[in-house]
């Protein structure tokens, strides 16, 4: 593991991996399966192995999980099922959790036997650094008891931080494409509500208000969304038929 964290030269790589894993565009799911691999990778080293576990919360979205060996996506789905661990401690607390020993570690019972039987000896929980109610953690699986020093703790610091600034990009993309194809959607429901309406108009000779109302009013009586009872008209109307048939009479 890299310990010169002063130089910030170090995680130039970093930020380019990061910047090629955003631009690819992907899915959030899959960055950070990659960014868990990559991170592993990156901060092993010769004779000292490490696996990764990351995890993500966002408004109205599934806690998205990932993990750089089956074991670390273990832990990781284990935390959530616990409701405690170090990357949830890590996120609680806004700090760096180090677990140095799990043989020695009275905190989180049922995950350190976990971590122990996946021969797991020393951990670290690292929260992500992002935006507005986005949360996550960084967390790291070593084999051996003792495995990182003062100065390896920074330097994962410092990592995690290069790491946080391109999820946090990664995930206001994300973002803008959840609201542009939010706002597709919508126009598309409108336009459907617009058909139907005109064709409701053409057929009873009334107006666009008296149409609307004939919509919602089918809407309400058969708990049907209105952008359904819309299409059902057009559909109707496609199909030839004189009269809309989906309404009650």
């Amino acid at each position: 593991m890299v310990t010169d964290v002063a130089d910030g030269r170090v995680f130039a790589d970093v930020a380019a991996h990061l910047q090629d894993l955003v631009l690819g565009n992907r899915g959030v799911e899959q960055l950070l399966q990659d960014l868990a691999e990559y991170s592993a990778a990156r901060l092993g080293s010769a004779g000292r192995d490490v696996s990764c576990g990351i995890r993500l919360t966002r408004p109205k979205k599934p806690t998205a999980m990932a993990g750089s060996s089956p074991g670390s996506c273990l832990l990781t789905e284990l935390e959530d099922t616990q409701g405690d661990g170090p990357g949830l401690a890590a996120i609680r607390t806004r700090g760096t959790v180090l677990v140095p020993d799990l043989e020695h570690e009275d905190r989180w019972p049922e995950y350190v036997v976990a971590a122990r039987e996946q021969g797991i000896g020393s951990v670290l929980g690292i929260p992500l650094i992002l935006e507005g109610k986005d949360l996550g953690a960084l967390t790291l699986h070593f084999e051996q008891p003792g495995a990182y020093s003062g100065d390896d703790a920074a330097t994962a610091e410092a990592y995690t931080e290069q790491v946080s600034k391109g999820l946090t990009l990664a995930l206001r993309m994300a973002r803008l494409q959840d609201s542009r194809d939010g706002m597709s959607a919508a126009m598309q429901s409108r336009t459907v509500i617009d058909l139907a309406t005109g064709a409701i108009m053409a057929q009873n000779r009334c107006s666009q208000a008296a149409a609307f109302q004939v919509l919602r009013e089918a809407s309400n009586s058969r708990n049907v969304k209105l952008r359904d009872v819309a299409a059902a008209v057009i559909s109707s109307v496609a199909g030839g038929t004189d009269t809309f048939t989906y309404f009650d009479e």
